[in-house]
């Protein structure tokens, strides 16, 4: 069952825009860095992100997302839990984010919490 990853960023006043640049293209490189530990292979299946232009300005200050795509509940929790190439990157963002902010659902499950 397909699990869909949304991250939110917003990054601190001042952020340098190269800093941004580099946060967002290691964010991305994710994908083709983090393997399965078994198989040694990328195991997500998609990623995909950008800067925000939405016009209905309900932002709530995030000026960044992101769109990661797992085949599997096992593998989106390796990544989140254990994957040292995502946990190196999550430690990264210290100092730089202001905020982020992340949801993770099932397409087409709409059950109450």
């Amino acid at each position: 069952m397909t699990i869909t990853h949304i991250v939110l960023f917003q990054f601190k006043p001042g952020t340098a825009a190269h800093i941004i640049q580099d946060t967002c293209d290691r964010m991305l490189a994710l994908k083709d860095k983090c393997l399965h530990p078994t198989t040694n292979r990328s195991y997500i299946q998609s990623s995909s992100g950008g800067s925000d232009n939405s016009i209905e300005g309900l932002q709530g200050g995030m000026t960044h997302a992101f769109v990661v795509e797992f085949a599997s509940v096992e593998d989106r929790d390796y990544y989140v839990k254990e994957d040292p190439v995502h946990r190196e990157f999550v430690q990264s963002l210290d100092g730089v984010l202001e905020k982020g902010q992340v949801v993770d659902f099932t397409p087409g499950v709409f059950k109450s919490a």
